[in-house]
């Protein structure tokens, strides 16, 4: 309780304002932080002249596979005998696509490795992305 300032006696209401001081700074922190959180790995795309875009839903799964050859499914890293195991878990309820990005220097037996181990899980539909070449 604070006192009146007029000398009214005590005022018995609870004061907002550093509360919505604290909610509107949290809110321009999720603003700034939550782009950054969606930019995924650094991968070096294979460029090519004809290129499909990325559909933007939550249903999407992509496995990243940067130049030292590290698997991640989304932003977790996995190791390829475990892929199947973690893919078939996350598809299980519903049809999800599984996108691929892989570096471009990465070794063509580890790409097809993580198809087949994509194939393994049930997953119906395979993309690979690549970047669009301007040259």
């Amino acid at each position: 309780m604070d006192f009146d300032p007029l000398g009214k006696g005590y005022i018995s209401q609870t004061n907002v304002t550093p509360i919505v001081d604290v909610m509107l700074v949290l809110l321009i922190i999720f603003m700034i932080t939550a782009p950054m959180l969606s930019q995924g790995l650094e991968v070096e795309l294979p460029r090519t002249t004809m290129v499909e875009t990325l559909p933007h839903d939550e249903d999407t799964l992509v496995v990243h596979v940067d130049k030292e050859g590290v698997i991640y499914l989304d932003e977790y890293e996995v190791e390829l005998n475990e892929l199947a195991g973690h893919l078939q878990r996350m598809i299980e309820e519903r049809d999800r696509p599984v996108y691929l990005r892989a570096d471009q220097d990465v070794h063509y037996g580890l790409v097809v490795r993580i198809m087949s181990a994509v194939r393994e899980a049930g997953v119906e539909r395979l993309g690979v992305l690549a970047e669009l070449d301007t040259d």
